[in-house]
């Protein structure tokens, strides 16, 4: 098993808080932009 500080970690888009890599991301993992949907749904009404 991995330790949390071992795992990749991102900035998101839209906050700019760093958020770590999670096991449902490890297919999209270069995609993944946006820590939470919240940022995602945001980050969309912002444009």
């Amino acid at each position: 098993m991995r330790k949390k500080s071992d795992l990749p970690v991102k900035t998101c888009a839209c906050c700019g808080r760093p958020f770590t890599w999670r096991k449902t991301w490890a297919k999209v993992w270069e995609e993944v932009r946006y820590c939470s949907d919240r940022c995602r749904k945001e980050r969309k009404a912002t444009r």
